[in-house]
């Protein structure tokens, strides 16, 4: 296992070279980088002026102004030669500075990091307390009344895009109904609320729904896989032969057929590794949640590129020791599991 895990370790690197490198090379190519978005803006304004003057403007900025702005954003080097600067720069831990916020791209993402890590780990939790219950349950009353009208229900939340269902439920309980706010976290009045039971209050009035549309897809695998996993290790001859020799049916579930069963879900455990910085793009965007999500969103919007790369490097980093770290889980639960040559 050891031996598996420093080969897992190694190709890391590897993989997250060519993760940067083809998304570095799309933001070369791509349109409407911080320059052209400088330049446009400088023509709109100097349009304006003109009108108001009543005459028609030059150039709004000269040739050696425009090569300074390459220069002062690295866009007058090569690619790979950019790239590789780019790489030394983050192995100090240094992601750069936003072209559009104009500060460290850290400290953007270290300011929003509590609020998608507050999401991400809220909605880890609450897939797996509710998936693997429903699961065992629905396999223990197959074919039941409770297990097709779970199921219906199940592969409705599955088949909705989780966006749809964030705006589905903000147009529902917020904007319909008026039971739950539109959007923000925590709150415009959190900072200023004395009481500690307002301000949990106004917590969850806000995290709710946002929730709901963060945990649907997850929820709907993790309950599905369940159930057919344990199923699965219910008709297996191990479990009917424990029953036949005088064992519980309940104890036989509990005993043997669970741990074989929850496998498959710890498969998903090294994703907790990314909860920190899986803040969906559209979720937060639809939610007006300030977290790396919307940051990430922005960033794009606007062609921020260093806030890009240093978000995509610290997820993508976070994804491929998260997959080592299910392996890890996999050969824990399941003891037949050997990392061999």
């Amino acid at each position: 296992m050891l031996s598996y895990f420093l080969r897992r370790m190694f190709l890391i690197i590897p993989t997250f070279l060519g993760i940067t490198l083809l998304v570095f090379t799309i933001t070369r190519f791509v349109p409407g980088g911080p320059v052209e978005r400088m330049l446009m803006q400088a023509q709109v304004s100097q349009n304006e002026t003109g009108r108001s003057s009543g005459s028609k403007g030059a150039q709004a900025l000269s040739d050696e102004q425009i090569e300074e702005l390459k220069a002062f954003y690295g866009l007058d080097k090569p690619m790979l030669v950019a790239y590789w600067e780019w790489l030394q720069k983050l192995a100090v831990l240094d992601l750069g500075e936003s072209t559009r916020y104009y500060e460290p791209v850290w400290d953007l993402i270290k300011d929003r990091l509590p609020v998608t890590a507050f999401f991400g780990l809220a909605t880890f939790l609450l897939s797996y307390a509710v998936s693997i219950p429903l699961g065992v349950a629905k396999a223990l009353k197959h074919n039941s009344r409770f297990d097709s009208l779970s199921s219906m229900l199940i592969y409705m939340a599955y088949a909705l895009p989780a966006y749809v269902v964030g705006i589905f439920l903000i147009t529902v309980f917020a904007f319909h109904l008026e039971w739950l706010p539109m959007g923000g976290f925590p709150g415009d009045d959190f900072d200023t609320m004395q009481s500690s039971w307002d301000q949990i209050r106004t917590v969850f009035s806000h995290a709710l729904l946002p929730l709901i549309a963060y945990a649907i897809g997850d929820f709907a695998i993790l309950t599905m896989t369940m159930k057919n996993s344990l199923m699965e290790n219910l008709s297996a001859d191990y479990v009917r032969t424990a029953v036949a020799k005088g064992l519980p049916f309940r104890k036989a579930v509990t005993d043997h057929a669970m741990r074989n069963s929850l496998i498959p879900i710890a498969s998903h455990l090294g994703s907790v590794l990314t909860v920190f910085f899986g803040g969906s793009f559209l979720i937060e965007t639809i939610f007006n949640i300030d977290g790396i999500g919307l940051l990430g969103y922005e960033a794009i919007v606007e062609r921020d590129y260093p806030t890009v790369m240093g978000i995509l490097a610290i997820t993508s980093m976070l994804m491929l020791v998260g997959n080592i770290v299910s392996d890890i889980c996999v050969a824990l639960v399941d003891p037949r599991v050997r990392f061999g040559d």
